[in-house]
């Protein structure tokens, strides 16, 4: 029964990725992945790494943005798990940095930002629900007012003033998605003395047989890194060959700063699937991982659309319009079935250059979804990816 389900995931899944690498609304490539609890069920590239170059292949290297996220979470949990990290007490007592942000109140008449002393510390809870007050500049349009006309750094470069920024908010008041995990990752930091990317090196990626993923590429994974392209109003696609996150960033991002290839992730995908486990040992406890893949935001909390404040970064983008969503540690949770088939209380969420996952523990199947394009909901491959997951539940309803 199982051969003759992944016979059918492949046939249909195939169908998808072919279809979307060619044609007038076509992706630059993409690469895709399916697995179960025992390993990958699907595994399929289709298109090229740049338009008119090499054509996509499964060991190509993407920049994978917000999906770095999950794992920078995991290595908080951790800390939890070894009773080092509180999460409700004030994560200035790890990332002493955090403590002397403020929160923005508005602009003076000059456009000089008006701050004032938040009501109360951020904690790491928070920063793991996204209700500490960060925002992002091409999501939230105060901070793209500080990026024009203060310089307040994008993200994207990596850099520490980057994230030495104003709070939207007095922390715990909403959900606003934003650089609160890059904060997470400063925190396990002041944990462990260690830079994030030896920690996630040692914790996360060693017991899970992950290689091809990090912060800063090798040679051999700068040789099969996709490019970004931009996709144009006319729907055309440039390649922005000079684009690209910093390699040896001044910060490690946790919350969007890994390099990494599909099959790697994967794995980061089956050890959630697995209570915690992986190949080379546990990464997460089971109980961990069972109360952290819930939704914990307190209502009127909610997660809410995304706005696309800079065109070319990013378009409006939610996922499942007009379905409630939850929060967890770190993962969006849909509240009811999604028109895919994803069930209730599954978890995912996405990078900005269009790759996107999802993990269903009540089925023990996830997958993801591998493009390079801005902005970010790309109607090509967002619609791509949606086909792709909805392919996946079609087959195990006939199965």
């Amino acid at each position: 029964m199982k051969d003759t389900i992944t016979s059918d995931i492949t046939t249909r899944c195939d169908a998808v990725l072919n279809d979307l690498a060619t044609g007038d609304t076509r992706v630059p490539g993409i690469v895709a992945m399916v697995t179960d609890r025992d390993g990958d069920i699907y595994a399929g590239s289709s298109g090229e790494r740049r338009i008119g170059g090499d054509p996509m292949t499964e060991d190509t290297v993407f920049a994978i943005f917000s999906t770095t996220k999950a794992i920078a979470g995991t290595a908080a949990l951790q800390c939890v798990e070894e009773g080092l990290l509180d999460l409700d007490a004030p994560a200035k007592d790890y990332a002493p940095a955090i403590g002397a942000l403020q929160v923005i109140d508005g602009f003076e008449a000059d456009g000089t930002p008006r701050l004032r002393a938040p009501k109360s510390d951020v904690t790491t809870r928070q920063l793991l629900l996204h209700t500490a007050g960060f925002g992002y500049d091409f999501f939230n349009d105060t901070y793209c007012r500080l990026a024009t006309e203060q310089g307040q750094p994008s993200v994207v470069t990596g850099s520490r003033a980057c994230i030495e920024t104003p709070l939207l908010f007095d922390p715990g008041e909403r959900w606003e998605y934003g650089s609160n995990i890059d904060w997470v990752g400063q925190v396990v930091e002041g944990i462990r003395g260690k830079r994030l990317g030896e920690v996630m090196a040692e914790r996360i990626f060693a017991p899970l047989g992950m290689q091809d993923i990090a912060f800063t590429r090798t040679p051999q994974m700068k040789d099969r890194t996709a490019t970004i392209h931009a996709r144009g109003e006319d729907g055309s696609l440039t390649p922005m060959d000079d684009f690209a996150l910093p390699d040896d960033p001044e910060v490690h991002m946790g919350g969007h700063g890994l390099y990494g290839t599909v099959p790697e992730y994967m794995k980061f995908i089956r050890m959630w699937l697995n209570d915690g486990a992986g190949p080379n040992g546990q990464v997460l406890k089971a109980e961990t991982v069972e109360w952290a893949v819930k939704g914990a935001l307190v209502p009127p909390q909610k997660v809410t659309m995304l706005p696309g404040v800079i065109p070319s970064l990013s378009n409006d983008a939610e996922f499942f319009p007009g379905a409630p969503k939850d929060w967890s540690y770190s993962f969006m949770v849909n509240c009811e079935q999604a028109p895919t088939g994803r069930p209730a209380g599954a978890i995912g969420w996405a990078g900005l250059a269009n790759c996107f996952y999802w993990i269903d523990r009540q089925n023990g199947v996830g997958g993801y979804w591998a493009t390079q394009i801005l902005p970010f909901a790309d109607a090509a491959s967002f619609t791509g990816y949606m086909a792709f997951e909805t392919a996946v539940y079609d087959a195990l309803a006939k199965g």
